[in-house]
């Protein structure tokens, strides 16, 4: 299964591992980086964006030991660290793993003629979130076309990215009409960990969703076409558009395949305290209901929405309220514009 996601990770790999700016940015980091890539608007063409070299650069760095690696980039890069750099790499660390989504961000680095912004996540913590949906952080970035600078190679890695993909499908389908659109699809899919998102109604570009997925059809049928060619209750029209048919079997297969905390989620929403029945049972309770896809959506969005804001919340520190303010500024600039 992890081998679909490794091609695409190779693929991608090679083809913009020559791209020199990223390498310069990976060289300025200390070694012991296991993944790393590159996303967003600076990196993958978008919609009314013109100019990608005016935009900030992206990267999330998955590392096996925060402490270790923090304590050497605090080495030869203190200035990227906000006040928080005098409680110390363990501290740091602490401050990583326990709030929000596992996730620590430095921003608006400053690097040759541009500015970089990166997301520093434990390789124990992602696979958790790829699999289990806890927080949608960094899993629901990589539902969306990345550019691999580090290509994993730990099996259980590979195989949680392969598994994230799959949720995110089966999720979609869900929420999705009898008939729809490959576009349609991979909006959806898209908007998985945008729906719910504080910063969605505050700070960002209305249209970001569908700016994101237009130019980059060929990079989201790259990810998903296997999925959706071996997925039984998924039907190609000769019109290309797809099809399904929403019955009780349907729902609950999907609903079987959705991440433990979506699951968690439509158990909280339908049972609100007391004792609670046999997970089994209460899928098999959502499948019969005609409005199972919104439920879905709704809990999504409930762990987006959570994870947001304490995320949005812990940078206030990690990145200072200077450049909290900037980076702030500038979303909205984005969002006024759209």
């Amino acid at each position: 299964m992890a081998g679909i996601v490794r091609r695409l990770c190779t693929n991608t790999a090679e083809k913009h591992l020559t791209s020199s700016v990223y390498h310069r940015v990976l060289s300025s980091f200390p070694e012991g980086i296991q993944m790393a890539f590159a996303y967003g608007s600076g990196v993958f063409q978008q919609q009314g964006h013109v100019d990608m070299s005016k935009n900030m650069l992206d990267f999330i760095f998955v590392v096996d030991n925060p402490i270790v690696w923090h304590r050497q980039n605090m080495q030869s890069n203190n200035k990227h660290y906000s006040f928080l750099k005098y409680l110390g790499p363990t501290n740091i660390t602490k401050i990583q793993e326990q709030f929000a989504a596992g996730a620590y961000f430095n921003t608006l680095v400053p690097f040759e003629d541009r500015f970089i912004k990166y997301g520093v996540i434990s390789t124990r913590r992602l696979i958790t979130d790829l699999l289990d949906w806890d927080s949608l952080y960094v899993s629901g970035r990589l539902h969306k076309p990345v550019k691999f600078l580090v290509t994993p190679t730990d099996s259980d890695l590979l195989k949680a990215m392969q598994i994230n993909l799959q949720s995110a499908t089966h999720a979609a389908l869900l929420i999705l009409p009898e008939t729809f659109t490959e576009e349609e699809l991979y909006i959806t899919i898209t908007g998985l960990s945008y729906h719910g998102d504080f910063r969605m109604k505050v700070g960002e570009d209305k249209n970001k969703i569908s700016n994101i997925v237009k130019p980059n059809m060929p990079f989201f049928r790259q990810m998903y076409h296997t999925f959706l060619e071996n997925e039984e209750h998924l039907f190609w029209d000769k019109n290309k558009s797809l099809e399904q048919y929403p019955s009780y079997v349907t729902q609950f297969h999907h609903l079987n395949l959705l991440s433990k905390a979506v699951q968690m989620e439509l158990l909280t929403l339908k049972y609100k305290g007391g004792i609670y029945p046999d997970m089994e049972e209460v899928l098999r309770q959502y499948a019969h209901d005609s409005a199972c896809g919104e439920h879905v959506a709704k809990c999504i969005s409930s762990i987006v929405w959570n994870s947001s804001l304490n995320q949005s919340l812990k940078s206030l520190f990690t990145a200072g309220v200077g450049k909290s303010a900037r980076y702030s500024a500038a979303k909205l600039k984005k969002m006024f514009k759209s």
